[in-house]
């Protein structure tokens, strides 16, 4: 997938193609990180005892999983298929799927602009990607709000056409709301500070994206069945994050804007 990391974070929810099964546990692929597997031990697989493994989980299964432990050294992703709730598993898939269908948005988009798919993402798909957490979450943006991408400082001719293809193929199944946290600290290890106050933030609920905009400035992005339900996610991890950095002796602040 266009602008992956080589490897996911640890609590992060990934979606993978089960490959292999043995009594132990199962082999994937993560479909989002290239080129990485991942491994369920069997106690990872569900709660209880499992008397056969391969009544719960068999090859060729689409599966969600949470990120347990990453060793980047041996190229090791340990994952748990038990640990997610069914919401956060939907909410998940639906997610993969809707950048999936982006991409081939993209190409439709470089198609019409007349330019090959990675020039697109040279000249302002990893942008995209960076501002608003992904190629979907953009597109989404752009029916939701008329001029999301011109306040975000985006310009050019190519938004005419990425608008058009939006409303033509974007039917957003769920909201999707933003804000712009600034959190700071001078203290020694204000770095860790900062760090720890975000994993804080992500980790306050489910659905919450924490993206790096530009510091001090991060980007807290909620996706949720209705626009209360997102509001009162975002600002608790907001909250959250903030409460940690000012006890800290640092700063925070909060700015809530539409995705």
């Amino acid at each position: 997938m266009k602008g992956a990391k080589e490897f996911p974070e640890e609590g992060e929810l990934v979606v993978a193609t089960v490959t292999n099964v043995r009594d132990y546990g199962a082999f994937v692929k993560l479909e989002e990180y290239p080129g990485k597997e991942g491994f369920i031990h069997v106690s990872e697989v569900t709660t209880g005892w499992v008397k056969y493994i391969r009544d719960h989980i068999r090859e060729g299964q689409k599966i969600v999983g949470k990120v347990m432990r990453v060793n980047r050294d041996r190229n090791q992703v340990d994952i748990s298929i038990k640990r997610i709730t069914d919401n956060q598993r939907r909410i998940k898939m639906q997610q993969w799927k809707n950048e999936m269908k982006a991409e081939m948005l993209m190409e439709m988009l470089a198609k019409r602009l007349g330019k090959p798919t990675d020039e697109c993402y040279k000249e302002f798909g990893y942008k995209l990607i960076n501002v608003f957490g992904g190629i979907y979450p953009a597109f989404e943006a752009a029916v939701l709000e008329e001029n999301a991408l011109e306040e975000e400082g985006f310009e050019g001719n190519w938004i005419r056409d990425f608008k058009a293809i939006a409303a033509e193929n974007i039917t957003p199944p769920f909201v999707t709301i933003s804000g712009t946290l600034e959190v700071s600290s001078e203290a020694p290890n204000g770095v860790e500070i900062v760090k720890e106050a975000l994993k804080k933030a992500k980790e306050s609920g489910e659905n919450i994206d924490v993206y790096y905009v530009g510091s001090p400035k991060y980007r807290i992005r909620v996706i949720a069945e209705d626009y209360k339900t997102a509001e009162k996610i975002m600002k608790n991890a907001a909250d959250t994050a903030i409460d940690y950095v000012t006890e800290a002796g640092g700063q925070g602040e909060f700015r809530r804007k539409e995705a």
